[in-house]
């Protein structure tokens, strides 16, 4: 799977048919996107299970704009469709391979249970 150019016209169909999901929204003319660029691929390549799809937030608004990017680089991931985890700011080697850790231990099922509350809390506020 490696590596992927996202796009508003295939990214429904690629999260969808992937478990786990890593996004790097980015821009061309961002310096510390440049810097996270070659790190994001390098871990790409440590796990072929993965998509890793690059969003390019000038060519892409409406998808930085569905994730409310406000800066980047932002990393987000998701698993089942469902964003877990999401930070602006360049992520060291190591901890983009701890963040992939957890979100792989993860129970999606709490998760799932987690965000219906919130809901639900919601609902009646």
């Amino acid at each position: 799977m490696a590596l992927e150019k996202l796009t508003s016209a295939n990214f429904n169909e690629k999260v969808s048919s992937n478990e786990i999901v890593v996004l790097d929204f980015w821009a061309e003319w961002c310096g510390p996107c440049k810097q996270f660029g070659p790190i994001f691929e390098k871990v790409a390549s440590e796990y072929p299970d993965i998509l890793f799809g690059k969003v390019n937030t000038e060519e892409e608004q409406e998808l930085a704009g569905m994730f409310q990017i406000r800066s980047i680089p932002t990393v987000a991931i998701m698993r089942e469709g469902i964003i877990v985890f999401m930070q602006p700011g360049l992520i060291p080697e190591e901890g983009l391979k701890d963040l992939i850790r957890q979100v792989k231990e993860l129970d999606m099922d709490e998760v799932r249970k987690e965000i219906e509350k919130q809901q639900q809390a919601a609902q009646n506020a």
